[in-house]
This record gives structure tokens, C-alpha cells and sequence, in this order.
């Protein structure tokens, strides 16, 4: 890396305020993340998460199980009315 040579202390400083602002800038993307990363670990988002899956995919297939399950009910039904 080559190191640069500076003219005068102001351009000194401006480039000592960019580093400030590029540190403080990365330090809340740090702050961020880990406020992310806790409220994603926590249990009622993790609960979410999981049956959110599970419901997800049972809507997207829930026509093939309205098919299949009505009429499986409705014979479950009518035998044990009869008695079978």
C-alpha cells in the first residue's frame, strides 16, 4: 500500500472525519445485525417461522388436500353413523 503524502493538515483532517463517519457508519451495521440476529433467535419468531413453512405449504397444496380429504371425512362420517 502506498502511503500518501498530504499537502496540509486540513486535508489531514478531512480524511481523519471520512475514517470517523466510515467507522461509526460500519459500528451500526454491526448494531443492526446483532438486533436482527436477537430477535430472530427469539422463541416466538422461531415458533413463527417454523409453522409458517408448514402453513405455507399446506395452502399451496391446499386444493389437492380438499380433494382428497373431503370426501375421506365424509365417509368416516356416514360409517359411523351407520354403525360400522
Amino acid at each position: 500500500m502506498e502511503t500518501k503524502k498530504y499537502l496540509s493538515f486540513a486535508q489531514i483532517d478531512a480524511d481523519l472525519e471520512i475514517l470517523k463517519v466510515t467507522r461509526a457508519l460500519h459500528l451500526q451495521k454491526i448494531v443492526l445485525s446483532v438486533q436482527k440476529t436477537k430477535e430472530s433467535l427469539s422463541p416466538k419468531n422461531s415458533i413463527k417461522g417454523f409453522f409458517g413453512d408448514y402453513t405455507s405449504l399446506l395452502f399451496n397444496y391446499s386444493g389437492i388436500i380438499m380433494k382428497i380429504g373431503i370426501p375421506l371425512l365424509i365417509q368416516w362420517f356416514i360409517k359411523r353413523k351407520r354403525g360400522d
